[in-house]
């Protein structure tokens, strides 16, 4: 279990760094609210950026976004709806993948903006 979470840790580090190279503001890395977590929240420009970051040790398993189920989603939607409301934002807000496949000291990352919408409930 200790190796997976190093993998995921690793991911969301390089998935951070990537993001502030490409002008986004990091607000909060592993926010949790309860049970639920995000596990980057970023800012650009006027808009709210919820990132999920998934992150595979190579590419012969399921791809990183498709990972993220109906559930996961749910779950990260009501995460966010407690961190606006907590923090009053004002601004847009999207949700964003990013899958990170290490590669020694580098990392094969995509970045799928507008990845799905909140459900209607």
């Amino acid at each position: 279990m200790a190796e997976h979470n190093d993998l995921g840790n690793l991911g969301e580090k390089r998935a951070a760094a990537y993001l502030v190279a490409n002008g986004y503001t990091i607000r909060e890395t592993n926010w949790k609210a309860s049970s639920l977590e995000l596990d980057i929240i970023a800012q650009k420009d006027d808009c709210l950026v919820i990132v999920e970051v998934k992150t595979r040790s190579n590419e012969n398993f399921e791809h990183p976004e498709d990972a993220i189920t109906s559930n996961k989603i749910r779950n990260i939607v009501n995460a966010a709806n407690r961190y606006i409301f907590k923090f009053d934002w004002q601004g847009d807000t999207r949700f964003d993948v990013i899958t990170v496949i290490p590669h020694g000291d580098e990392s094969e990352i995509v970045h799928i903006e507008d990845a799905f919408l909140p459900p209607m409930y």
